[in-house]
């Protein structure tokens, strides 16, 4: 898939000329499930993308052609609902927030389709929204910059997905820069680059084969538990907003009051949160090693106290934790299936791949699916 192939399909459907927008997929090294509860997170964004071919057409609809599902879907622009047609719905919720934003959306046309496997972790939703964004804001002369671009991808995604996701995903498909990552705190939105040495390790993707459903009930339940865990450490501690701002002793005074289950999932983000500042200054004084500790103990919590992982994520991180020239691995994304993250010495790529491949059709029965991800720009004008 490349962008003339969504040119091709778009001149074939509507027969004129469209502007071509590429948007990337994104990794997270590390800081998973904290963007929703104010922490920080490490993502970039790779070249697993999606391209779209989009015009004004001057009707008062927008038609939408999905190349990869061989689907079409038109909705009226002037009222754009939530629809039964899952994929469509990332489109239409960001029609909706550009015009919450000011922006006075006209009839559209757009073709898109891509490389970034679904259900994989790897945020096809976000490059969804964030692409159809940046289309718009051009074709349209928009002035909203790309934080505001973010946020209405993220809205999307709450009012018309339904899912109650963090901001991460489409920020970093916005704001992703060829060969750094970004920590952005989720907070103050304040976020600083940091450089990743592609000499010294490649990153390679494992995709479990398992689906996961982000809009299914368990990522909407997680998020509720650490809003319970807020609202109980508040009544003692009033200056508590987030799990930002808990500590390690708050929570074990109040371990009882909380339960096992709220107690388990707040002290997760507390301190997977730390692991993201330590993996920081890891990165600053070029200790690949020390960087692939935090990302096994975010596996560690992510299994044991958030329970968001499955035994094939458990198996594939295990498999790479004795093999040689891997700094580290961990499950990546909201869980329950999708990718782990995989930082290999180049020279023992090829290796990993075979031998991880080989124990997973051996485990499991089936093939394994590896990505050699390469980190690139954000959303951008093809």
């Amino acid at each position: 898939m490349a962008p003339h192939d969504v040119e091709t399909t778009f001149q074939r459907h509507f027969g004129y000329a469209p502007l071509l927008v590429r948007a990337p997929g994104r990794i997270n090294l590390i800081g998973e499930h904290t963007d929703y509860n104010n922490g920080f997170v490490l993502p970039a964004a790779i070249n697993k993308e999606i391209f779209f071919a989009v015009g004004l057409n001057g009707r008062p609809e927008a038609r939408l052609v999905s190349q990869d599902l061989n689907e079409t879907y038109s909705f009226p622009v002037e009222a754009p609902r939530r629809q039964d047609r899952q994929w469509a719905n990332y489109l239409i919720g960001v029609t909706a927030q550009l015009q919450k934003l000011g922006l006075d959306v006209p009839g559209f046309d757009c073709v898109f389709g891509g490389t970034i496997p679904i259900g994989s972790g790897l945020s096809s939703s976000a490059a969804l929204e964030s692409g159809l964004a940046v289309a718009l804001n051009q074709l349209l002369d928009g002035q909203l910059n790309r934080m505001q671009l973010a946020r209405a991808g993220q809205l999307a995604e709450h009012e018309f997905a339904g899912v109650q996701c963090g901001i991460m995903d489409q920020f970093a498909s916005l704001h992703g820069r060829a060969g750094q990552v970004v920590r952005l705190d989720c907070r103050s939105m304040e976020y600083e680059y940091f450089p990743f040495d592609t000499t010294a390790c490649d990153i390679v993707l494992c995709n479990s084969g398992v689906k996961h459903a982000l809009a299914d009930s368990e990522y909407n339940t997680r998020r509720r538990e650490c809003e319970q865990g807020v609202a109980l450490l508040k009544q003692h501690y009033p200056g508590i907003e987030s799990l930002r701002d808990a500590t390690r002793e708050q929570l074990e005074a109040h371990r009882a009051e909380l339960g096992d289950v709220v107690y388990r999932r707040c002290r997760y983000v507390v301190e997977e949160n730390a692991r993201v500042e330590a993996a920081c200054r890891h990165l600053l004084a070029h200790d690949l090693t020390a960087f692939g500790q935090e990302m096994y103990g975010s596996h560690a919590g992510l299994r044991d106290d958030y329970e968001v992982s499955c035994r094939e994520l458990d198996f594939l991180v295990e498999a790479a934790r004795p093999a040689a020239g891997v700094y580290g691995s961990r499950m990546m994304g909201g869980g329950f299936g999708g990718c782990t993250i995989n930082l290999v010495a180049p020279d023992q790529v090829t290796t990993f791949v075979r031998n991880t491949r080989a124990a997973y059709q051996q485990q499991f029965g089936r093939a394994l699916e590896t990505y050699h991800v390469t980190i690139v720009e954000g959303v951008a004008v093809v």
